[in-house]
Order: C-alpha cells, then structure tokens, then sequence
C-alpha cells in the first residue's frame, strides 16, 4: 500500500472514530416527504406490483401479492400516514419487511439511497411533527436540505388493523 493510500485510510478511520457509531437507512419517498427504514429490517425493494385487493379489510392494507410464491400483505403508508391516496399522481413502489415472522410490502412512492447517518446527528421527534406521523416515527435526522423522519417499522405494523 502506497503512503498516500494508507494516509487516507487512517484519516477515514479517525473520522469514523470521531463521529462515533452510525446507522445506515434506505431512504424511500412519500408525498414529497422523506423517510428512512433500517436498513437491517428491509428484506426485499420492488417495483410496482398487482395488488388484490382484499375485501372488508382496512383502508391501510392495499391487499396481498405474491412474492415468489408467498403471500404478501401489502401496507398503504400513504394512508396510515393520513395522507390522501390520491392527492397525486406518483409511481408506486414497495419495501419488503419482515415482522414477526410475516413479509409485509410497505407502498411507498420512491425508493431513494442508502444513508449512512450518525447517531449523535439523531434527534427525538420535534413536537410539530404530524401526531400520526410522531406515533410510528423513531425521530429524526435534520439533513442539509430536509428532515429525515425514520419510521419505526415494528409500531407502523402494529398499529395497522390487520
């Protein structure tokens, strides 16, 4: 390794040091907002999928699809946000997590990056945030352009009347 090369592998190092432990999130759009889920909880990211509808079932729960031969509940964010389902024209898109041994596709609008963002940059949820919003949000990251609301996965799931 030339000195040069090993110079920067050290200030990186240092650097990580210094910022101190961090998390890394996959960044999905919703409705023009911005939201990040673990990444460790995300399974599985898919295009637009054929939903069946499910009759009777809530307005949160789109219905079921079919993920390589099993079936898929599939959660509207939108509305469990509060959100009008149609208030725009967006492309649907959906985040495979796994909850209590179930597979359930989050439909969102857009799937962004992957955020390596750190822990001491972690804020509690401000008490303007949405109360919906703040009842399935883990807190915040202020970023340069916007906030980043992390949806807490495990309390959107539960709080959804399956």
């Amino acid at each position: 390794m030339t000195q040069k090369a090993e110079a920067r592998r050290d200030r990186s190092a240092k650097t990580a040091e210094e910022l101190g432990p961090s998390e890394d999130y996959l960044t999905v759009m919703i409705a023009g907002q911005m939201f990040g889920i673990p990444v460790l909880q995300v399974q599985d990211v898919l295009g637009q999928q054929k939903v069946t509808r499910i009759p009777l079932a809530p307005a949160e729960v789109a219905g079921s699809l079919n993920l390589r031969g099993r079936i898929v509940t599939a959660i509207d964010v939108r509305r469990r946000l509060g959100m009008d389902p149609d208030a725009e024209k967006h492309k649907e898109m959906s985040v495979v997590v796994e909850h209590e041994n179930e597979l359930y596709s989050l439909v969102i609008d857009d799937v962004g990056d992957v955020l390596t963002l750190y822990n001491k940059d972690f804020d509690a949820n401000p008490a303007t945030l949405d109360p919906v919003w703040r009842e399935i949000s883990m807190g915040i990251y202020r970023l340069k352009d916007r906030l980043l609301v992390v949806l807490d996965v495990p309390k959107l799931l539960n709080t959804v009347h399956l």
